[in-house]
């Protein structure tokens, strides 16, 4: 494939481009959720500590996918800048060393975790029934880690030409992978034996290792992006600090997602465990709602990577104008449906009348900020994209956990559980306003050029 055909972001309509990279991101998005969720569930007909013993296991499968993910975000910054100006043998080094990178990255965090899984889980509050059950899961799962991290690296990689349908058919046929394996090994059909809870992880790590020889095809024999020779010790540093100083950012603004939800759990916790109930609860379905403004922002980094690396200012500026419009419109429209399906929703998952008020309590206040949100997450990827790490770092920091406790807490102290989440929404909508300003550069630089329609 020419270098010319691969930087296919960089001419034709810009909403038509734009949306053939979220459509896609969303649906893989979505298929990885679902299928995430009943993995979940076979587990749970094991029992209540087979389930405990599990979600004691995602703090450090969250970690992990966060350096991943962060790794990802800056192999697709510097692998579509370079597509964008036409350097394809710089393109096929790095999407090399990518991986290189990744190999290396995964080889220390499994090494390190299967000599810690007793002292870091009991840390974690895994009492003598339960850490026999995450041990029999992380010694499977640690090993296999290989096969999470680097098909996520390849479909960054092959994200960055602009293709996002095929690793979002990658990321569905895993699911739909582990979906299949996960009764046949947990339970045991025919020959293969009844392994409990470990059984669920030789399913993630199988379905994933299948995905692995497909995007490494992709990369190799269909994109002609990997490359044949190692040119050095040096050349392969310097493409993994051009790479890191993208990622570390990135994944340091990840893992404070998750520290973020833990802090509001905690404060909702005060409040009861129908409190609790609904708060996770309704925090899941949001996740789902939020799956367009996600794959929107996602799909902005190989768009302005490449434009920005063609020097194609001005179509970065209508990208953004484009992008931006449509994250605040879908944040607006979600909002508009959750909040009128709150108390309907609560129903779906409890029959008690408190849950049900914490649920709807949550919908008719939360997703008020799905707007903001959508400025945000374009934010973070348009300043990655063209290497503004710390720029998209400090913005997703500002709101998750910074302004989001504060506000949280003041929150808490004038209105309680509903005080809260106000609180979050305000965190929200105060840096969905910084993000604006913060993106003004990129959006005015293209002097008024409009979106090609």
């Amino acid at each position: 494939m020419s270098d010319r055909r691969r930087a296919r972001l960089t001419t034709g309509s810009i909403p038509r481009s734009i949306t053939g990279l979220a459509g896609p991101m969303a649906l893989g998005m979505l298929a990885m959720m679902i299928f995430n969720l009943v993995d979940t569930w076979f587990v749970s007909r094991l029992g209540t500590a087979a389930l405990a013993a599990m979600s004691l296991t995602f703090p450090v499968v969250m970690v992990v996918g966060s350096i991943a993910l962060g790794l990802g975000i800056g192999t697709t910054s510097v692998i579509s800048r370079a597509v964008g100006g036409g350097a394809s043998q710089r393109v096929r080094r790095l999407t090399t060393d990518a991986l290189l990178l990744g190999v290396a990255v995964v080889l220390i965090v499994s090494v390190a975790g299967w000599l810690t899984i007793d002292p870091l889980f009991r840390l974690l509050g895994a009492d003598d029934v339960l850490l026999p059950l995450v041990r029999a899961y992380m010694v499977v799962w640690y090993p296999g880690a290989v096969f999470l991290v680097i098909p996520m690296l390849d479909n960054t990689a092959i994200r960055a030409t602009g293709d996002t349908r095929t690793p979002a058919l990658i990321m569905a046929y895993a699911g739909l992978a582990n979906v299949v394996l996960d009764p046949v090994l947990i339970f045991g059909v025919g020959p293969f034996p009844a392994m409990g809870i470990q059984g669920a992880a030789v399913a993630t790590v199988l379905g994933r290792a299948t995905t692995l020889a497909g995007s490494l095809w992709v990369l190799g024999a269909r994109e002609k992006l990997l490359a044949r020779r190692f040119q050095g010790l040096a050349t392969t540093l310097r493409s993994w600090k051009n790479i890191v100083a993208v990622g570390a950012p990135a994944a340091a603004a990840n893992l404070a997602q998750p520290l973020t939800i833990g802090l509001l759990t905690a404060m909702v916790a005060a409040y009861g465990k129908a409190a609790v109930a609904a708060f996770g609860a309704a925090g899941r379905v949001e996740m789902l709602a939020l799956i367009p403004v996600r794959a929107l922002a996602s799909g902005m980094v190989p768009f302005v990577g490449q434009n920005w690396g063609a020097r194609n200012h001005g179509r970065v500026a209508g990208g953004l104008r484009v992008g931006l419009a449509g994250g605040v419109g879908t944040g607006l429209l979600d909002y508009a449906v959750l909040a009128a399906a709150a108390v309907p929703i609560g129903r779906l998952f409890s029959a008690d009348p408190a849950v049900v008020g914490y649920i709807a309590l949550y919908f008719w206040i939360m997703p008020a900020a799905h707007w903001a949100m959508g400025i945000i997450g374009l934010a973070n990827s348009a300043l990655n994209a063209v290497g503004r790490s710390l720029s998209a770092a400090a913005v997703t920091l500002l709101r998750a956990p910074l302004l989001t406790w504060l506000f949280a807490v003041v929150g808490r102290r004038l209105a309680g559980v509903e005080g809260i989440f106000f609180g979050a929404v305000a965190a929200s909508a105060v840096t969905g306003v910084v993000a604006w300003f913060v993106l003004a550069p990129l959006r005015l630089r293209g002097g008024g050029a409009r979106p090609t329609v």
